[in-house]
């Protein structure tokens, strides 16, 4: 900050000198964080609305010094936190972070693009198409999921976004045939087991509430999803004269954690022309173990697979990986192209637009800290952790 005429203050450019000074600072403190963390309740234990009696109810006039923010960190921020790094967590399923995945995303942070289509950073479109192909090779993926053909990876911000951009696609490519007066006929199919984002996208998509097929599991198969019914219900619902579009099949679930029979699901999606997405949000990471890859055995019948690098990959929250076996699908469903968006290398179809794979438009470089994580551990590393 500099101080002009009278008590004016003026707000000087980016400054690499002050940015080196006060990063250090932060380094420093998130470097005491974590060797601290361990003294933390996990739980944060204040009560709601804590926060606005230690806050002012206005901003303040003038610059403040980084040591007041960060003392206001360490005293008034830090015990409303809940430590999900802490070797103490045990809730839901963990955030994990890592060195690796932290430098990823200051590098993001620090380079500051807003990458939704090629032209506006070519880099950080391409290395995402590259890094999505590192990882469906570690997993084994089928051929159809790189980004050499016609589908291909995308970083999405969470498996809810994902599981939304997929029956997005699905409906769409449906609707185009059945035509739009079909809506209401359009059915949706998993088990009980099956993560509440499937609700949320089938609201937003204006699936009707009564077609939201939520077929029972049980003890007697860990809690995995019966092809028989699963098959039942489809005939059902097709001599009825509605129209089964879109299966969701899950490796680890939240509930249960419960793997559904891939292979005989994805026979059923595909004889009646249906759909099939894999949703191993949480178990997916563990299937780059080749004494785990067993557990999406049948993959290859999915048209769309989706981890998160953000559970067990020590990638910084959010990094949402999600591989399609037809972009077309995504593109013809999700694609604009207004006037301010338009560009040659766009036009002669020479590149990816990953605007066009995602709901909103803008999306940040974090395809960094995956690559990051990639490079700083290795393959064999990650396999062991």
């Amino acid at each position: 900050m500099e101080q002009g005429n009278g008590s004016r203050h003026v707000l000087k450019p980016m400054d690499s000198e002050q940015l080196r000074e006060y990063g250090h600072r932060m380094v420093d403190f998130i470097a005491d964080y974590y060797k601290t963390i361990e003294s933390f309740p996990v739980l944060s234990q204040v009560q709601p609305g804590y926060l606005h009696n230690l806050l002012p109810d206005s901003a303040p006039d003038h610059p403040e010094t980084v040591e007041q923010v960060l003392d206001d960190v360490k005293t008034k921020i830090l015990p409303g936190v809940t430590h999900w790094q802490s070797p103490n967590f045990f809730a839901y399923y963990p955030s994990n972070s890592s060195v690796a995945g932290f430098l990823g995303e200051m590098l993001s942070a620090g380079v500051g693009i807003v990458g939704f289509s090629w032209v506006t950073s070519p880099a950080a479109t391409e290395l995402e198409m590259i890094v999505l192909d590192w990882l469906a090779k570690l997993l084994n993926l089928p051929e159809h999921f790189l980004s050499k053909g016609n589908g291909g990876g995308v970083i999405q911000g969470s498996a809810s976004e994902a599981i939304l951009v997929v029956m997005i696609a699905a409906r769409d490519k449906v609707l185009r045939s059945a035509g739009k007066n079909s809506l209401g006929k359009l059915v949706v199919y998993s088990s009980d087991q099956t993560h509440s984002a499937l609700q949320k996208a089938c609201q937003i998509a204006g699936i009707h509430p009564e077609n939201c097929r939520v077929l029972k599991a049980d003890s007697s198969t860990n809690y995995a999803l019966r092809p028989e019914l699963l098959q039942e219900a489809v005939s059902r619902d097709l001599e009825a004269g509605l129209i089964p579009f879109f299966l969701c099949g899950n490796v680890g679930t939240t509930s249960s954690a419960a793997v559904d029979p891939l292979a005989a699901l994805g026979k059923i999606a595909k004889s009646n022309e249906i759909w099939f997405h894999v949703d191993a949000a949480y178990a997916g990471s563990a299937c780059i173990c080749p004494e785990y890859r067993q557990y999406i055995d049948g993959v290859e019948t999915a048209d769309s697979f989706n981890m998160n690098a953000h559970k067990w990959f020590l990638t910084n929250f959010d990094c949402s990986l999600l591989w399609v076996k037809d972009q077309h699908a995504l593109t013809e469903a999700l694609s604009t192209n207004p006037e301010f968006l338009k560009n040659k290398a766009s036009q002669a179809n020479l590149v990816v637009d990953y605007k066009d794979w995602q709901i909103p438009l803008g999306r940040r470089f974090r395809s960094l800290k995956l690559w990051m994580v990639l490079r700083l551990y290795g393959a064999e590393a990650l396999k062991t952790i």
